[in-house]
């Protein structure tokens, strides 16, 4: 059973198209949320080890909320949504016409907006992934938090980091009236689930 950093040039070109077209269509989905085009610039698939990831969203200090959905069916895993600042002010303004001067100003209201917002982002690139490989992937009810990054990655870090030391991340930046803010997503599928999902996306998984 191979881990992450052994997956072949064709594997990663594999998740890297299912993470350009995940990212489209959650950038449509958006579009379609706000009432705004919302369109993905520069859409990136690395695999990283968590320390690696974490420092890529900011450092594990940083601030920053988080939706966490967990994975079930003939993929196991978890999927995370992470949304700066930035992020979370494009949402408000759009949905609710105001925005946080940080984390702490987030209300109920607020929150389940940024809920919604984040579910429907994971939903929508798991359904490009699903309809992709012709497999079947449940999704759990969305959990909302907001912590520094080191705390909220070692969920996944828990769960899966006795398999694996890495993580999948789906990166690029969103423009929306001509305001560029980051799209962060971070995919944990355990290994077993990963070899499953090459395999039916056609790649044959030999190096």
């Amino acid at each position: 059973m191979k881990d992450y950093d052994e997956l072949n040039s064709l594997e990663l070109d594999t998740l890297k198209e299912i993470g350009s077209i995940g990212t489209g269509n959650a950038a449509t989905a958006l579009s379609e949320l706000i009432g705004q085009q919302v369109r993905i610039q520069e859409p990136e698939v690395r695999i990283m080890g968590y320390n690696e990831a974490i420092e890529w969203i900011g450092g594990p200090e940083e601030i920053t909320a988080g939706v966490l959905v967990r994975l079930s069916g003939q993929i196991n895993g978890i999927m995370l949504s992470v949304q700066k600042l930035d992020f979370v002010n494009l949402i408000l303004k759009s949905m609710m016409g105001k925005d946080v001067e940080d984390y702490f100003g987030l209300r109920e209201m607020e929150s389940s907006a940024l809920i919604e917002v984040g579910n429907i982002m994971i939903s929508t690139f798991i359904n490009a992934l699903t309809g992709l490989a012709s497999i079947q992937v449940d999704l759990t009810v969305p959990a909302f938090t907001v912590d520094m990054q080191g705390a909220i990655m070692a969920v996944p870090m828990a769960a899966y980091g006795g398999q694996s030391n890495y993580i999948m991340t789906i990166g690029g930046k969103f423009v929306c009236n001509g305001v560029e803010v980051p799209c962060r997503l971070l995919m944990s599928p355990d290994i077993r689930s990963l070899e499953f999902l090459l395999r039916k996306l056609g790649v044959d998984g030999g190096n």
